[in-house]
């Protein structure tokens, strides 16, 4: 497994999509050819473009190949809850700049509005985690 400071991320709504795949499908390990049946009911993609971008995430070490019989099968490599986590904070950087304030205020106030019981939720989590050992409390 990637330590959590060198996380690699996927680069992509494809790549993001195989990962999310090999993810839910941890416990067998799937070919090309399977992921591209059940990714290409919703885009439109040929199988060349699959294996393609496969091969770019084994580089990216995001994924591991391995073979199997005639053809490779795939799994993720990276935790799912920690290159989720990396996925946010990049998104967070990109979209709150240097001064996040203003931002993170209009994100509590559309929580709130969307669903009062999850700011609530987040709130209690914001306590428990000031609350862990070396969160500086």
């Amino acid at each position: 497994m990637i330590s959590k400071d060198d996380n690699p991320i996927p680069g992509g709504d494809l790549e993001r999509a195989l990962l999310v795949l090999l993810w839910e499908h941890r416990d067998s390990p799937c070919t090309a050819r399977d992921l591209h049946d059940k990714i290409a009911k919703d885009r439109n993609i040929v199988y060349t473009t699959v294996t393609k971008v496969l091969d770019r995430m084994v580089e990216k070490g995001l994924i591991e190949r391995r073979r199997a019989g005639r053809a490779f099968v795939y799994n993720a490599r990276v935790n799912q809850e920690q290159t989720q986590r990396s996925i946010v904070r990049d998104a967070l950087r990109s979209v709150l700049g240097k001064n996040p304030r203003p931002a993170v205020a209009a994100l509590v106030g559309a929580i709130e509005d969307v669903s009062p019981e999850l700011l609530d939720e987040l709130a209690a989590q914001l306590a428990d985690r000031r609350k862990e050992p070396g969160n500086g409390t």
